[in-house]
């Protein structure tokens, strides 16, 4: 291993972090990756679904803390699952595909407001754009698991290959009637566009109930979009979560 690749042991302001290894790794689709990460303690990491951790990274002269969301269960315990893309001109992202098998990375966390502990009380919608459905996942799988009203996952994402974990949450679909899944395949200009007019027609002029609860996350100003969208047509603004990236 390189000396850029010797994990960082504190990171800003000298917090003390703990370092996991790369155990293995998973490729969703071209520029699309998983990594699952494994303790070196053997400790175990307590996170509530939608939480991330800060990866310290180290590019040159410098340590750098990029956030990421733990796409697995806090049930299903190490290894921990992050997912990212692959982003033009973005280190960070290029030296995590650089990482192997057995690859430590230093990390700090788990942190975020962007969570939930338990099914809420009352229909709920997701909705994610591409790997924004990393924190959701772990959030719907929580909620799935007790008595829950009407849950609805709404994935955008450029193509096909790119909805993540498809298969799983057809099959949650297929055995749970109160989950709905759904996705919206279109350019990426364009995906954002594409879920302001269904959020419109569906959960602002579809009826007059604003009761839902809404856990939204993705990449850009888009996903402000969608808060304001929700908000402004009259639900509670602790009623609509986001994670804009």
């Amino acid at each position: 291993m390189s000396t850029d690749d010797t994990p960082a042991t504190t990171g800003p302001g000298g917090r003390p972090l703990r370092i996991v290894r790369v155990e293995r790794i998973f490729e969703h689709a071209p520029g699309t990756r998983s990594l699952f990460l494994a303790p070196t303690d053997k400790s175990e990491l307590h996170f509530l679904p939608g939480q991330f951790i800060s990866l310290a990274i180290p590019l040159g002269d410098e340590t750098r803390a990029r956030p990421y969301s733990i796409a697995s269960r806090p049930e299903d315990g190490a290894p921990y699952e992050i997912c990212f893309n692959r982003v033009a001109n973005g280190r960070g992202a290029e030296w995590l595909f650089g990482r192997a098998a057995g690859d430590a990375i230093g990390f700090s966390g788990p942190f975020g407001a962007f969570m939930l502990e338990r099914a809420p009380a009352a229909e709920t919608i997701f909705i994610a754009v591409a790997t924004g459905v990393a924190p959701i996942r772990p959030m719907i799988h929580r909620a799935a698991a007790g008595a829950h009203l009407a849950m609805t996952l709404l994935c955008a994402a450029p193509s096909s290959e790119h909805v993540l974990y498809r298969a799983e949450f057809q099959e949650l679909a297929a055995r749970d009637p109160g989950f709905h899944f759904e996705t919206i395949i279109a350019p990426e200009a364009e995906l954002y566009p594409r879920l302001l007019e269904e959020g419109s027609r569906r959960w602002v002029g579809g009826d007059a109930n604003r009761t839902r609860q809404f856990y939204i996350c993705g990449v850009g100003k888009g996903v402000i979009s969608l808060r304001d969208l929700f908000r402004g047509a009259g639900y509670e603004r602790r009623a609509v979560h986001y994670e804009q990236w």
